[in-house]
């Protein structure tokens, strides 16, 4: 692999996705992409007393399905790269705590699960491992338990507001293999601009978006064309619109190519989600379940995946900062 431009990284000996797992809760499952995902669950419990024991449980057996699906067994993963949004990653922890496997527990916010990728990517094709899992996940109702108001308060929610995916999503990276391949990552830099407002993350993390894949499209030499499907992980409805503002106001015109995958999991319509998903299942449950299925049928053979995350937690908000946004991408190709 070698360095190229600021940021970026190009695999000379690209790595392979072997297979991909995602567990979603019945929000997600009344949503267009169900028939994609692996597993849906009836409730948010899933049989657990809390919401936090539901999404480790989420996060233990979407890793195993994964694993599974590859043909591995546990003993055959040399590493793990897992975060989530819970105080101290504990949904990851706790999740994997009995597998065994070497873990790396990361944080980028929503932007985790790519940041996952990347670092995976890294470790096989320099040879340091053969067979590496990636995870990410978050709960709605643990996440708005964490960070704005419990679920009892039945606070209103504005209509930039989010809804945070109850998910997770894994992917299993090797040396070795047929594709789909990473071929490149572009490591994203913090990026605030003074968006304060906790109900309007899109806003929030649209500027990183556009740092990100501004720098990955000089750094690579790339335009917009090159890719199939450009999938931003959770910007939602508002944040979209933002980033294709920015984008062609400096002449990078992205609309036939481009979507959110908080825009993608959603009906808005239907089921009352305001302005799109969020969290980090977002983007891990649909390239694990939607996109991955895509590449596998060649109906998309080059995509450049990026996930957003908003480096903020309920303390910062308490007291007045504002939050920064992150973004990180990885191409993957057929």
């Amino acid at each position: 692999m070698r360095k190229i431009g600021k940021q970026s990284i190009l695999f000379d000996n690209p790595p392979t996705i072997l297979e991909t797992a995602s567990i979603v809760g019945p929000k997600e499952s009344d949503g267009p992409l169900a028939k994609y995902f692996d597993q849906v669950l009836e409730d948010e419990f899933w049989g657990e007393k809390t919401w936090e024991k539901a999404e480790s449980k989420i996060v233990k057996e979407t890793a195993n399905a994964a694993i599974s699906k590859a043909g591995l067994s546990g003993s055959e993963v040399d590493y793990c790269f897992s975060g989530d949004l819970l105080n101290q990653s504990i949904s990851s922890s706790f999740g994997l705590r009995d597998s065994n496997i070497p873990l790396f527990g990361i944080f980028g916010a929503c932007s985790t699960f790519v940041e996952g990728l990347g670092l995976g990517a890294v470790f096989a094709e320099a040879s340091g491992a053969n067979n590496i899992l990636c995870c990410a996940s978050s709960h709605f109702c643990s996440a708005e338990k964490q960070f704005r108001f419990p679920l009892e308060l039945g606070n209103q929610r504005p209509p930039s507001a989010q809804w945070t995916v109850t998910g997770a999503g894994a992917a299993i990276i090797s040396k070795t293999g047929k594709g789909p391949f990473i071929t490149s990552m572009t490591t994203g830099k913090i990026v605030d601009k003074g968006i304060k407002d906790s109900n309007n993350m899109g806003a929030a993390m649209a500027p990183a978006a556009f740092d990100t894949l501004i720098t990955h499209f000089k750094d690579t030499g790339r335009s917009p064309s090159y890719y199939d499907g450009i999938f931003t992980g959770d910007l939602g409805h508002i944040g979209k619109e933002i980033l294709i503002d920015l984008l062609k106001q400096n002449g990078y015109n992205v609309k036939s190519n481009y979507n959110d995958c908080g825009v993608l999991i959603f009906d808005r319509e239907t089921q009352d989600t305001h302005a799109g998903g969020s969290g980090c299942a977002c983007i891990a449950t649909v390239f694990s379940g939607y996109l991955f299925n895509q590449l596998r049928a060649k109906k998309y053979k080059k995509i450049l995946l990026i996930a957003t995350g908003a480096l903020t937690n309920s303390t910062t908000a308490q007291q007045g900062e504002s939050i920064p946004g992150i973004a990180h991408a990885v191409s993957i190709e057929i």
